[in-house]
C-alpha cells in the first residue's frame, strides 16, 4: 500500500484543512500565554484532538453512510478512539486541577462547533459559514483555559472576541486573495467591512478594560495587512499560508503581552 493510499494512517488522520492548524493552535496559545497551569494544558490537549477528529469522524461517517468497510473505515475508527480518550483525559485533568467553571466556554462553543461538524459531514467545510463557524469554535480553548485558571468571565471570554477578530476577517481575506490568483474578482469590500467591525468591537472592549489595549493595534495590523496585501499582485498560496501563521502569532504575542504588561 502507498504511502498516501487511502487506508494509511495519515490519510485518515491528518487534517487537510492547513488554516485549521493557526485557527487551532492560536487560542491555545493565547489561552496558556496568560493562563498556564495544569488544567490549560489538559484543555489544551483536548482542543487539539477535537481538531484532529474532524478527518477520521467524516471519513467513518461517510464510509458508514455508504455501508462499506475499507481498510480506512478501521483506520479512521481507531484514530476517532484515540482523540476521544486524549479529550476525555484532558476534561479530566482540567475539572480536577482547575479553579473555575471551564465548562462556560464550552457550552458556548456548541452552536458554532454544531454548524462546522454538520458542513463537514455534508461535504461543505470549505464554505465561508463553516470555516467561521469552527475556527469560532475552536477559539472557544482561550476563554476555556482563563477560565479554568479562575479568570472573570469578563477577561476570559474577551480572549475569544480577540480570536475571532483574528480569525473571520482573516478568512475572508484569503478567499479574496484565492479568487484573485484564479483571475477572478477579489471582492474586497466584505474583507474590510469584517476588518473595521472586529476593530470596533476589539476597540469597545478595550474601553472597558475587557481586552489590552494592545489587542486593538493587533487588530488593526490585521486590516492594514489586508489593505496592503489586495493592493499588492496575488501571491502563491503557500506563501499565503505563512503570512497568515505570522499574523495570527502577531495577534496572540501582542494580546498576550498586552496582558502581562497591562497596556
Amino acid at each position: 500500500m502507498s504511502r498516501d493510499a487511502p487506508g494509511t494512517l495519515r490519510a485518515v488522520a491528518v487534517p487537510t484543512e492547513h488554516g485549521g492548524w493557526g485557527f487551532t493552535l492560536e487560542p491555545i496559545l493565547l489561552g496558556l500565554a496568560v493562563a498556564p497551569g495544569p488544567a490549560g494544558a489538559g484543555l489544551a490537549a483536548a482542543a487539539l484532538a477535537v481538531f484532529l477528529a474532524r478527518r477520521p469522524l467524516r471519513v467513518l461517517t461517510a464510509d458508514l453512510r455508504a455501508r462499506r468497510r475499507l481498510p480506512r473505515t478501521a483506520t479512521a475508527l481507531w484514530v476517532l478512539a484515540a482523540c476521544s480518550a486524549v479529550i476525555a483525559g484532558g476534561l479530566a485533568l482540567a475539572a480536577t486541577t482547575g479553579a473555575g467553571p471551564f465548562w462556560w466556554a464550552l457550552a458556548a462553543a456548541v452552536p458554532a462547533a454544531a454548524v462546522q461538524v454538520a458542513a463537514d459531514l455534508a461535504h461543505r467545510n470549505r464554505d465561508f459559514l463553516a470555516e467561521a463557524a469552527g475556527a469560532v469554535a475552536m477559539g472557544a480553548a482561550a476563554p476555556a483555559i482563563a477560565l479554568a485558571a479562575g479568570w472573570d468571565a469578563g477577561p476570559a471570554f474577551g480572549l475569544w472576541a480577540v480570536i475571532a477578530a483574528r480569525a473571520v476577517p482573516s478568512i475572508l481575506l484569503v478567499r479574496a486573495q484565492i479568487r484573485r490568483g484564479r483571475g477572478e474578482p477579489g471582492r474586497p469590500a466584505a474583507c474590510y467591512g469584517a476588518h473595521a467591525l472586529a476593530l470596533a468591537a476589539v476597540g469597545t472592549l478595550a474601553g472597558v478594560s475587557t481586552v489590552p489595549r494592545a489587542a486593538v493595534g493587533a487588530v488593526a495590523l490585521l486590516w492594514a495587512w489586508a489593505a496592503f496585501s489586495l493592493r499588492r499582485p496575488p501571491v502563491p498560496a503557500r506563501t499565503l499560508g505563512w503570512t497568515q501563521m505570522l499574523t495570527g502569532l502577531l495577534v496572540v504575542a501582542l494580546t498576550a503581552l498586552g496582558h502581562h504588561l497591562g497596556w
